[in-house]
C-alpha cells in the first residue's frame, strides 16, 4: 500500500478520516449488538480485532480509489466506491479473522453493523460537506444580492442549470416553470416548479421578477419559441441555454447563458443529414465551389470539409473575401487540401482552365447576383449576364472536366418571378435542364428562400438601422418572406445533391413564411428597446418586389424523397434544349449594343411564358 504521507494534504485528510470511521463504526457495532453495555471478554476482542479491521479498511479504500475526488462535489459515483469498499472489506473481514486469529469469537451481527454505519459515517459526512461549501446546510442564500430569476423547463437541463448556478452572485432562481403538470409542486435542488409557462408573467409579478432564462434545449424549435414568446409577452429580459447538441458534446457548459437571437424565434428544428450516404458522396472527392466567400459558398465549404473531401476548389470573384475563406480554412482545417482561386465564374477561359487543372467530381454553383431591386434597372443586363452566362460556362466546363454532380444553388424568386434576378435564376434552372441530355454529368437544382443574416439581406439591414437609432424601414405591412438559417440551407443543398440523379429541381421545406413588419418587431425586442424607442416605418414596394414569394410555380406539383425537407419540383418539360446557344447569342449581341433595361425584360419573357415584370 502506498504511504498515506504520498497524498495531497485533503486527500490525505478525508484518507484519516475515513481510517477513523471505520475503527468507530467497528467499535460502535460492539455497543450496539450488547445494548450499549459490552462485556469485559467481548470488548477484549474488539479492541484486539480492531488493527486488523482498520487496515484492511484503509487498504481497500486506498485500492478503490476514494480519494481522487473532491469532497465538495461528492456524488453518486463516490457513494458507488465507498459501497464497494466497504462492501468488499464486509466480505473480506470474517475470513481474515477465520485464517488468521480464529480464536477471536467475533459476533455475527458485529460484521453486519459495522459495514451500515461505516456507509453511513463516510457517505454522510461527504453530503452534509458539499451542503456546507453550497450553502444548503442551513437552508442559507449564499448570494442574497444575486438577480432573481425564474427558469423555464424542470428536465435534465434546468436541474444541471441549477446546480452551475449555485454559487453563482449573478443570478439566484427563484422558481421553476413546467408544462407537465406532473411535475407541480415538486422541487429541484430546493426550488420549486410554481406552474406551467403560461403563468410566467403572473408569476414573475408575484416574486418581483424581471429575468427568466429558457432552459428546455432538447425541447422542439416550437416549443422553444412559444417559451420565448411568452416571456417577451410578459416584457422579461430572456436569456437562454446553448444548444442541446452542443451542450451533449462537451463544447459548452449548460450554464454558459446567451441572449436570445433571432435564430431563436424564426428557426427551426435541426436538420437531421444521412451521413453516412453524404460521406460516400463527398468524402475522397475534389469538390469544386463558385461564389465561395458568399454567405452561402462559405457555409457550403464548412459543411463539405465534415465528409473530408480530397481536396476543395474555392472559386472567387472578389480577392477580400477569397482572403478570409481561405484563412479561415487555414486555421480551422489545416489538413485538408484547400485551393483559392480568384476567377470570374463568367470567364471561359479561365473555367476552363481551373477545371481541368483539378478536376472536381462535384460542383456547387453559388455564385450569384441575388438583390431584387439593384438588379431591376440599372444593372438588368449585368444580372441576367452573370445569372445566365455563368451557369452556362461552370456548366459546360464541368462537362468537359467529366465533373460527376453539377449543383445550381437557386432562388424561390425563380418561382413565377416579377422581376429580373428572379428570371435570370429562372433561365439559370431551364439551361440546367436543357444542358442535362448532352453528357454524363447529373445536373441538379435546389430552390430555397432567404436565408438568416445572409450578406445583402434585410437582417443585416435592421440591425444597422437599430444600431443608429432608427427609423427602420420596411417596405409594406403585409410583405412576407421564407426564412431559414445559412447552416440548416447549406446542409439541404448537400442531402439535395446526393440525392439528385440528373435534372432534378429541389425545393426546401421553408416552414410558414414571416411578415417582414413582424421580423422587424422582434430585432427591436430583442436589441432591448421598444417601438417608442425605435419606429418602423413603411416605405413601399421597390422595383420588383412581390408582396409573397411561393415555391413552386402555378402548374408545378412536387414529388416526396427519402429526406422529410426535400421535395422534388415536378416542372414541365423543357422543350427548347437549344436555349444555351440562344442565350449566349442574345447575350453577345446585348453585350455590344448595351441593350437597355425594358429590352431585358423583354427577352426574358420570350423564354419564360410565367415571368411577369411588375416594372412593366
Amino acid at each position: 500500500m502506498i504511504a498515506p504521507r504520498s497524498l495531497p494534504v485533503r486527500s490525505l485528510l478525508a484518507f484519516l478520516h475515513d481510517v477513523l470511521a471505520s475503527a468507530l463504526a467497528w467499535l460502535a457495532a460492539f455497543w450496539l449488538r450488547f445494548n450499549l453495555e459490552v462485556p469485559p471478554e467481548h470488548l477484549k476482542i474488539a479492541f484486539l480485532t480492531l488493527p486488523w479491521v482498520v487496515a484492511l479498511n484503509a487498504l481497500l479504500f486506498w485500492r478503490f480509489g476514494l480519494y481522487r475526488g473532491l469532497w465538495r462535489y461528492a456524488s453518486l459515483p463516490d457513494l458507488r466506491k465507498i459501497l464497494a469498499a466497504v462492501s468488499v472489506a464486509a466480505l473480506a473481514a470474517p475470513a481474515l479473522f477465520l485464517l488468521a486469529a480464529p480464536a477471536l469469537t467475533v459476533p455475527r451481527s458485529v460484521f453486519l453493523m459495522a459495514p451500515m454505519l461505516l456507509i453511513g459515517a463516510m457517505s454522510g459526512s461527504r453530503l452534509l460537506y458539499r451542503a456546507w461549501k453550497e450553502g444548503k446546510l442551513l437552508g442559507i442564500v449564499r448570494h442574497p444580492q444575486a438577480n432573481p430569476v425564474i427558469v423555464l423547463g424542470a428536465g435534465v437541463s434546468a436541474a444541471a442549470l441549477l446546480h452551475d448556478l449555485t454559487n453563482s452572485s449573478l443570478w439566484r432562481v427563484v422558481a421553476l416553470l413546467d408544462d407537465d403538470a406532473r411535475k407541480l409542486g415538486g422541487t429541484i435542488h430546493d426550488v420549486k416548479v410554481l406552474g406551467s409557462f403560461t403563468q410566467v408573467g403572473e408569476i414573475a409579478r408575484r416574486l418581483g421578477v424581471t429575468q427568466a432564462i429558457v432552459a428546455i434545449p432538447g425541447a422542439t424549435h416550437a416549443a422553444r419559441k412559444r417559451a420565448l414568446d411568452l416571456c417577451q409577452a410578459a416584457d422579461l429580459r430572456v436569456m437562454t441555454v446553448p444548444a442541446y447538441a452542443d451542450i451533449v458534446s462537451g463544447k459548452v457548459s449548460v450554464s454558459q447563458l446567451r441572449a436570445v437571437e433571432l435564430d431563436d424565434l424564426l428557426g427551426r428544428d435541426p436538420v437531421r443529414l444521412d451521413e453516412a450516404q453524404l460521406s460516400g458522396f463527398l468524402k475522397g472527392k475534389t469538390v469544386l465551389v463558385t461564389g465561395a466567400g458568399g454567405s452561402i459558398g462559405s457555409e457550403l465549404c464548412r459543411q463539405i470539409a465534415r465528409f473530408a473531401p480530397a481536396g476543395l476548389v474555392l472559386v472567387e470573384n472578389s480577392e477580400y473575401a477569397l482572403y478570409l475563406i481561405e484563412q479561415e480554412f487555414r486555421d480551422r482545417y489545416p489538413v485538408l487540401p484547400v485551393f483559392a482561386v480568384i476567377g470570374d465564374a463568367k470567364d471561359e477561359a479561365r473555367m476552363r482552365e481551373i477545371f481541368t487543372r483539378y478536376a472536381p467530381q462535384v460542383v456547387f454553383h453559388a455564385a450569384a447576383y441575388k438583390h431584387v431591386p439593384l438588379m431591376e434597372q440599372d444593372n438588368a443586363l449585368q444580372a441576367l449576364t452573370n445569372n445566365a452566362l455563368s451557369t452556362i460556362v461552370t456548366a459546360r466546363a464541368a462537362q468537359a472536366a467529366g465533373t460527376q454532380t453539377y449543383v445550381l444553388v437557386s432562388t424561390d424568386k425563380a418561382v413565377n418571378p416579377t422581376n429580373v434576378m428572379g428570371a435570370s435564376k429562372r433561365i439559370a434552372e431551364m439551361l440546367c435542364q436543357a444542358l442535362q441530355p448532352q453528357a454524363a454529368t447529373s445536373f441538379v437544382m435546389v430552390r430555397f428562400g432567404n436565408v438568416l443574416g445572409s450578406t445583402g439581406s434585410v437582417i443585416p439591414r435592421f440591425r444597422e438601422q437599430i444600431a443608429r437609432g432608427g427609423p427602420v424601414t420596411v417596405t409594406h405591412p403585409e410583405m412576407q418572406r421564407y426564412f431559414m438559417s445559412i447552416p440548416e440551407a447549406a446542409q439541404l443543398v448537400l442531402q439535395a445533391a446526393q440525392l439528385g440523379k440528373g435534372g432534378e429541381l429541389f425545393v426546401l421545406d421553408m416552414g410558414e413564411p414571416v411578415k417582414i413588419a413582424e421580423l422587424a418587431r422582434q430585432m427591436i425586442r430583442l436589441s432591448g428597446f421598444t417601438e417608442q424607442d425605435i419606429r418602423i416605418v413603411f416605405t413601399g414596394l421597390r422595383p420588383g418586389e412581390k408582396l409573397f414569394e411561393e415555391i413552386l410555380q402555378d402548374d408545378e406539383s412536387t414529388l416526396p424523397t427519402p429526406h422529410p425537407k426535400l421535395r422534388i419540383a415536378q416542372t414541365r418539360a423543357l422543350d427548347n434544349h437549344g436555349l444555351p446557344e440562344e442565350v449566349l447569342a442574345w447575350l453577345s449581341a446585348a453585350t455590344a449594343n448595351s441593350a437597355a433595361p425594358e429590352a431585358v425584360r423583354a427577352q426574358l419573357k420570350t423564354w419564360i411564358a410565367e415571368y411577369m415584370p411588375s416594372s412593366q
